[in-house]
Formats: C-alpha cells, sequence, structure tokens
C-alpha cells in the first residue's frame, strides 16, 4: 500500500511537468483569436502544446518515474514511447484514439524500459547501444507490442470511457457538484491531478470548423466549443470568493494579539488565490488542524459547481480559475457576469459558515493556538524566521538538516506550493525542527514521503535545495 501511494504521487508529480506549459499556450491561443488580436502566427505556439498533450504527458511521467538526476534519455525515451505507440495504432486501428491515456501508458512503459535496461551491457561490437542508450532500442519494441494489444483492447475501454464521460454528463449538475467536490477532497493525498486530467483534457470531444477534434473540457472550451466549461465554471465561485472568504473568516476570528500576524498571512492567501489560482497555501493552514472545516469546504466548492451549472454558466481556464481567466475569457463565455452575484452569495455562505464554526468549536486555525515553546537547541535566528525573509538558501539548509542531510535523501522535487522529499530513513527525520522554520504545514502520505507546504516561494527554495544535494 505504501508503494502504491509513493507512485500515485509521483504520477500527480509527473503530470504537474507538462500542465506547466499550458497556461501561457492558452492565454496566447486566446488573445491571438479573431475577436481579440486576430494573429494566428502566435496562437500557432498554444496550438502547439494543447496539439500535443499525449507526446507531453509521455515524456513528463517518462522523466517522473525514471531513477537518474540526468533526465535527458528518460525524456527522449518518452517521446519514442508515444511516437511508436501512435503509429503503432495508425495500422492497428485507426479509429483508436487514446489521447492523454496513451501518453501516460508510454511514459510509465518508458520509465520502466529505462530503469530496467539503463546498465545493460552488450558484446564489444554493439557497445556503442549499451548502457543508458539501450533503452532507447528497446522502448520500440515494447511499445509495438503495446500497440498491438490496444489497438485489440482500447476499443472496449474506450467505450467504457465514453459511457463515464456520458455518466457524468447525464447526471448533469449533481456530476459536475460531484467532480468539483472530488477535486477538493483529493488534495491531501495529492490525488486531485489524477481525476482533473481526464475531465480537463479527455472529456467530451469537439470538432472545429477547420477539422481538427478537440477533447477535453479546458481544450475545448479555448478552442471554441459552445458546450464546454460546465463543469470548469464553479471553479471561479471557489477561487476567486469562497478562498478570500476563509481567510477573511480566520482573520476574524484571531485572537486580537494575533491579527496584524494572521493579517499578511491570510491576506496573501487570498490575493494569491484570487490572481493566480493558487489555493493550498489556505486550504493546507487548515484540513488537518479540522477535517471538519475542509470537508464543509470541498462541499461547497461542489455546491458552487451545481448553482453554476443550473444557470448555465460556461466558462473555462487555462491558467487557472482565477480574475486572469476570468478576464480574458469572459467575451467567449456563456452568462459570465452571473459568476459575481453567485460568488458573492457564496462568499457570505463560505465566511459566516468558517467563521461560526471557528469560534463555537474553538478551532485553532491560524491566530487562535496555543502557543508552542522552542526546542532547547533552537537557534535565536529560527524563532525569527519567516519565508518573507527571503533568505532561501538558510531555509534549504536547514530543511535538509531536518530531513537527515543529504545522505538520507533518495529523492526530492516541487509543485506549485510544495516541498516534496522522499527518504531513506524516516527516523533520522525531525519534524519539529521542520515545523520551527515557519512552514504551513507537513503531510506525510507514506512513511518515507513528506511534503513541505511552503507556498509559491518553495520554487526559489528548490533550487537552494538541489544545490545542496548536488554538494
Amino acid at each position: 500500500m505504501s508503494s502504491l501511494k509513493a507512485n500515485v504521487q509521483k504520477l500527480g508529480r509527473a503530470m504537474l511537468l507538462p500542465v506547466a506549459a499550458m497556461p501561457l499556450a492558452g492565454l496566447i491561443m486566446r488573445l491571438s483569436a479573431d475577436d481579440m488580436l486576430n494573429i494566428p502566427v502566435i496562437g500557432a505556439a498554444g496550438n502547439a502544446v494543447f496539439g500535443n498533450l499525449d507526446i507531453l504527458f509521455a515524456i513528463g511521467v517518462a522523466i517522473g518515474f525514471a531513477k537518474t538526476k540526468d533526465k535527458g534519455i528518460p525524456a527522449l525515451t518518452g517521446f519514442l514511447a508515444i511516437a511508436t505507440l501512435k503509429k503503432g495504432l495508425e495500422i492497428m486501428n485507426p479509429a483508436v484514439s487514446m489521447g492523454i491515456f496513451g501518453g501516460i501508458i508510454s511514459g510509465v512503459v518508458a520509465a520502466w524500459t529505462y530503469n530496467r535496461f539503463k546498465e545493460q551491457k552488450l558484446p564489444m561490437v554493439f557497445s556503442y547501444f549499451a548502457g543508458e542508450k539501450f533503452p532507447l532500442t528497446m522502448v520500440m519494441i515494447l511499445q509495438t507490442i503495446t500497440s498491438v494489444f490496444f489497438g485489440l483492447v482500447w476499443p472496449i475501454v474506450q467505450s467504457g470511457i465514453d459511457t463515464f464521460a456520458k455518466l457524468l454528463v447525464d447526471m448533469g449538475a449533481l456530476g459536475v457538484g460531484i467532480f468539483t467536490f472530488l477535486n477538493r477532497l483529493l488534495i491531501p493525498f495529492g490525488l486531485h491531478h489524477v481525476l482533473n486530467t481526464y475531465v480537463y483534457y479527455d472529456l467530451g470531444s469537439y470538432t472545429a470548423p477547420n477539422g481538427e477534434v478537440f477533447r477535453g473540457e479546458m481544450t475545448r472550451f479555448i478552442n471554441g466549443d459552445p458546450q464546454a466549461g460546465l463543469f470548469l465554471s464553479g471553479f471561479f465561485v471557489v477561487m476567486m470568493f469562497g478562498i478570500p472568504a476563509i481567510c477573511l473568516a480566520i482573520y476574524k476570528a484571531a485572537f486580537k494579539e494575533n491579527k496584524e500576524m494572521v493579517k499578511g498571512i491570510m491576506g496573501s492567501g487570498a490575493g494569491t488565490s484570487f490572481i493566480a489560482n493558487i489555493t493550498e497555501p489556505v486550504e493546507f493552514s487548515f484540513m488537518f488542524i479540522s477535517p471538519m472545516l475542509y470537508v464543509v469546504h470541498a462541499f461547497y466548492a461542489g455546491l458552487a459547481g451545481i448553482v453554476c451549472y443550473l444557470l448555465n454558466i460556461r466558462i473555462g481556464f487555462t491558467f487557472g480559475a482565477c480574475i486572469v481567466d476570468y478576464l480574458i475569457n469572459f467575451r467567449i463565455a456563456t452568462n459570465p457576469i452571473l459568476i459575481i452575484p453567485a460568488g458573492l452569495v457564496f462568499f457570505a455562505l463560505y465566511y459566516f459558515t468558517f467563521y461560526y464554526l471557528i469560534k463555537a468549536k474553538n478551532i485553532p486555525t491560524l491566530g487562535r493556538e496555543t502557543a508552542a515553546e522552542y526546542g532547547t537547541e533552537i537557534v535565536e535566528e529560527e524563532k525569527e524566521l519567516t519565508l518573507a525573509s527571503k533568505n532561501y538558501e538558510y531555509m534549504a539548509k536547514k530543511l535538509l538538516q531536518a530531513f537527515g542531510g543529504a545522505e538520507n535523501v533518495a529523492d526530492a522535487y516541487s509543485c506549485n506550493t510544495r516541498l516534496r522529499v522522499e527518504v531513506k530513513d524516516s527516523t533520522q527525520v525531525d519534524e519539529q525542527r521542520i515545523k520551527q522554520l515557519g512552514v504551513s504545514g507537513i503531510v506525510k502520505p507514506t512513511e518515507t514521503n513528506y511534503q513541505v507546504i511552503i507556498g509559491l516561494e518553495v520554487t526559489y527554495i528548490m533550487a537552494d535545495f538541489n544545490k545542496l544535494l548536488e554538494q
């Protein structure tokens, strides 16, 4: 079970790699549209991304699962895997369209092939093809077999996927609500990316006027599908109104002597959600302190999806369900103005519910916790250290020490707001020391895997963390 959880975490990490290319691609596609700048050559870059999602996911997954620091050969192995699969399927069954699932499967096969054959020895006459180059040969052989298998099996699987999509659509508002609810509920486990991937990039099909076919709520909306956006509109209510309301409630419920400190942190969290669609720093500030509050949050998110569906609000996003995408996509959306009154209602609902529950249940949210004593080993500098200090090198150094040093770190990487570390021996990890550094929280999905909730500055800390690992 621990191994399964760890692999699911790695899959979520791998999916973030191609997703990183999508925000700008979506924005320039929108800006280059006929009703805006009308510059097709600019939009070509965006089409290059959304038209090759299967390739991006194959490379991303291969990089994510490959056991090596140099990811060049694994990336090339991932590309060969998806290219071989696609060409094989064209021969086996031209009607088969595996979409990003083909990319994910190809990435997994590529990573396994690389890990299995990267040290393969061959007779001297073939020595050039040995070692790390040998997986490039083997993956083409394996993916040829895979293309034959899926050419026969995938039509059945595709029918099942279509049935699932039809079930969600046929459920109408309830289907949208279930999706939005699960999207929030799965965040603590890092599984929301897996759920999002299908809905965002493979749900439904739309044929553009030029004959090009697009799949997925996000992709279809950006390319002009008037039916897309129902599964995405509720997120605008949550990110632009719900999360800021939670921040206000936590601030108002804080003890008087802590209000200034909470104001800065929650104000930043509200702004980040509203402008950049990053919600995890706020959500992680209370999800483990009070699972009840987090379930309420997920429930309201699902309710927002249902309300937007009933109001026939159809609006999508590429950067995120924030004010940026709202303004850019306003002209091609259906009933986007209704996001504002719906959002105001949910702002009030979120605020009063959270404020009442925090006060009534005496929940120790930020600013209401009992003051913790620092250990005798802590230095004075650490008492004052916060991420606002911008001392990323110091933070990275102390984090590495708390994880037992470089020799105890098996793997380390970052996503939007989290530093994710896999250790060899969890008994060497000083969790209390990590908490004393002023991070928002720590998640431990498995015995040897840790997620340190830092915020948007995790990118800078990760850079210094990597430098220390390479020393």
